[in-house]
């Protein structure tokens, strides 16, 4: 089955009542989430410990579901009302009795693992702030809103793998902030599209790309100096947090690995089309997805 947000939004939102929800029956909407959704989580999966596959469902479906209120449904308002009752649930896990079939998962994830409330709310703070900021200023302001968005994902995963620490979690936010900036650099069109731009507005002064070439979709010098100088930042990112990987357990290795390796594809790819992301969008391509898992597996399944 795909996925139907509205039709989830029906069954499982603030309007659909208290339909008691087993525990297996929770964990097994969890897996149909993360199954119906994301290939690259499918693959992450299967390199998984078994012991902890049901908890990154649990996790990845939080996720889903706040991105979705989000970006699925009427925006504005709407969004922020429905975002405010998710809020709630995901408290309930804390503080209360969970009923939605994530929370109901996710409270004994949380509890397993000792995952204190702020990197789940934290994502919620980053949702409501792209109902409310569709441009930004600075890059200071930039990566505020990628320590909402991205960063507590990352902090997540080491609490799934037991490793949490202070110096990890800074290591963790580099890949991350690297990650979505990637994302951004390579969905430039995307979002200009839905009325969002996160290339800072600083940067277009610095390099001369006035609002007029941005929303005309212009490519130019300046725009490939531009995304140069953005690709560039974001690598640094990646180059900084790869420090990370012989510090987590052998068995977190693979997956972050993975993931840093398709961040530095994504810039390889924006940087393949002479940074002309108005032309079309830079692909990792298929084949080239397979010899990233194949060059982390070569890496680390044996350390």
């Amino acid at each position: 089955m795909g996925w139907d947000f509205a039709k989830e939004l029906h069954r499982w939102g603030p309007q659909s009542g208290d339909t008691p929800v087993s525990p297996a029956t929770a964990r097994a909407y969890c897996a149909h989430v993360a199954r119906s959704h994301y290939e690259n989580f499918t693959v992450v999966s299967l390199l998984l410990p078994r012991r902890l596959v049901r908890h990154f469902h649990a996790v990845y479906a939080y996720c889903r579901w706040s991105d979705d209120l989000a970006d699925e449904t009427a925006g504005g308002q709407v969004a922020l009302d429905l975002i405010a009752w998710w809020r709630g649930e995901l408290l309930s896990c804390y503080h209360g009795t969970p009923r939605h079939p994530v929370t109901i998962a996710l409270r004994d994830t949380i509890r397993r693992f000792a995952i204190p409330a702020q990197p789940f709310l934290d994502l919620l703070v980053a949702f409501e702030q792209d109902q409310r900021v569709k441009r930004y200023d600075t890059y200071d302001q930039l990566l505020g809103y990628c320590r909402n968005s991205a960063n507590p994902v990352g902090r997540l995963v080491l609490y799934l793998f037991e490793c949490f620490d202070p110096d990890r979690a800074a290591l963790s936010d580099e890949v991350c902030t690297g990650l979505q900036l990637a994302n951004f650099w390579q969905d430039v069109a995307r979002d200009l599209a839905i009325g969002r731009v996160y290339l800072p507005g600083e940067d277009r002064i610095r390099f001369v790309y006035p609002d007029a070439d941005l929303d005309a979709q212009r490519f130019t010098p300046a725009f490939a100096d531009l995304m140069r100088f953005q690709v560039d930042r974001a690598r640094g990112f990646f180059d900084r947090g790869s420090r990370l990987l012989p510090l987590l357990p052998p068995a977190a290795r693979v997956d972050v690995d993975l993931f840093l390796r398709g961040g530095r594809a994504i810039l390889g790819a924006i940087e393949r089309v002479g940074y002309d992301v108005w032309k079309q969008r830079p692909e990792v391509s298929k084949w080239a997805k397979v010899k990233l898992l194949l060059g982390a597996m070569s890496d680390w399944v044996r350390v």
